[in-house]
């Protein structure tokens, strides 16, 4: 959520960069409803003012002898009640304004950082990295991720469907064991370089979701209990960030860095026709995440920190991939700055992404009301929340599947993962 303040003191400066992202964001009706709001703070603010002094008055004359009963008393006690009546109507209306405001807030994305790319779509995304050029295969023929998978007997989506719908998979023998190796050997590389792992709950909250700002915008996107205020979680983000909601957090505590295994659960409501076969596309997926909460202070090296967390993974599997900075047209709807890792699929000749790492600054913690409080100070900071996939899952695997593909349509196991699997072939 934007600061209110911020907007109250340069609307046009927040509007610039708003309007960067190219999408139809119009700031001036908050604009207006806060100066309405004040005003009527400011009227309602006299008006109490006025009431006491009324009250004071009658006090005072009554104690000074004034007859309780008399005209003059009533007369003061009539203008107290009509003080006290427009206060009654004002006080409701004061509430609406502010509601209303808060709900326009809520649709609004975060601003852009000064320093991300200005452009208006993903054709001018700035690919500022390329590594393990050297592991891209001059073979021909490799065969997409689901058809090698299903030949070998352990990507099974005919069945799936039965179970449940499309765009779900079934995972058997070998493709269930290398999912479960992938998340562990992800979870294990994450703690030895200093996060915290969580397994947060999977069913999460509407203000759980409003938290990291897949409410209000993205409510389409999310798959919804029907009988309760429950949610299946589209990405640990929104459990792990959420475990600090309405918290203060003290300095000491911070940096926070959590990673966390979930099943995450997405309609892709807005792919409809994309990427209908194999595993990058999925209803249901397993992915790792990566969680920071922060200092403001730290963040841009945080964020840094947390590229080559996710990158790390990539280059222990020797899946070549590359490295995009998103301009304004295309980072996330809560993102300040953000970029995408892209691993290279060689039946498709292109990379696809892996992972989006973000830093929201405080966007989410406002939201999400999350601050921290320094030794010493007055008052407390919203802090900076960070986040990352580290890695999906099941995009690694398709990735692994390819890129490992043998000529004799067998896939070799990359050396990290043959302990996991106790194997050197799949």
């Amino acid at each position: 959520m934007l600061d209110l303040k911020l907007i109250r003191a340069n609307p046009e400066k927040v509007q610039e960069l708003i309007n960067r992202r190219h999408g139809d964001y119009n700031i001036q009706p908050i604009v207006e409803l806060d100066r309405a709001s004040r005003e009527l703070e400011t009227n309602r603010s006299q008006l109490s003012a006025q009431g006491n002094e009324i009250g004071k008055l009658i006090g005072q004359k009554i104690a000074s002898g004034s007859n309780p009963q008399g005209e003059e008393i009533a007369q003061l006690k009539t203008e107290g009640n009509e003080i006290k009546t427009k206060l009654s109507e004002l006080e409701p209306r004061e509430k609406e304004l502010k509601a209303e405001i808060e709900a326009l807030l809520l649709e609004l994305p975060n601003l852009p950082d000064e320093s991300t790319p200005i452009g208006k779509s993903e054709a001018e995304n700035i690919e500022i990295k390329r590594w393990g050029d050297e592991y891209i295969s001059d073979r021909q023929n490799i065969l997409p991720h689901w058809e090698i998978g299903e030949k070998l007997g352990f990507l099974d989506f005919k069945r799936a469907v039965k179970v449940a719908q499309s765009r779900f998979v079934n995972l058997v023998g070998a493709g269930a064991a290398l999912e479960r190796a992938l998340i562990s050997f992800m979870l294990d590389t994450h703690i030895s370089a200093g996060y915290a792992e969580v397994m947060p709950p999977i069913l999460v909250n509407s203000d759980s979701l409003q938290g990291t700002s897949q409410l209000p915008k993205f409510a389409e996107d999310s798959f919804k209990c029907s009988n309760d205020d429950l949610w299946l979680t589209p990405t640990a983000e929104v459990p792990v960030t959420n475990l600090y909601r309405d918290e203060i957090i003290e300095a000491t505590e911070l940096p926070i860095h959590h990673c966390a295994y979930t099943p995450c659960f997405r309609r892709e409501a807005g792919s409809a026709g994309r990427d209908t076969r194999g595993l990058i596309r999925l209803h249901q997926f397993n992915k790792v995440e990566l969680v920071k909460l922060v200092a403001p202070e730290t963040s841009e090296a945080e964020h840094q920190a947390l590229l080559e967390n996710a990158e790390a993974i990539l280059q222990a599997l020797k899946l070549p991939y590359r490295i995009l900075e998103l301009c304004t047209g295309d980072i996330g709807f809560g993102a300040a700055k953000c970029y995408d890792l892209e691993v290279w699929l060689p039946s498709a000749g292109m990379y696809r992404e892996i992972s989006s790492c973000s830093n929201f600054k405080d966007f989410q913690s406002r939201r999400a009301n999350i601050r921290f409080k320094q030794a010493g100070k007055k008052g407390t900071e919203y802090v900076h929340t960070l986040n990352g996939s580290g890695l999906a899952v099941g995009r690694t695997m398709a990735a692994i599947l390819e890129n490992y593909q043998q000529p004799n349509s067998t896939v070799k196991v990359p050396d990290v993962l043959q302990p996991y699997l106790k194997r050197e072939v799949l």
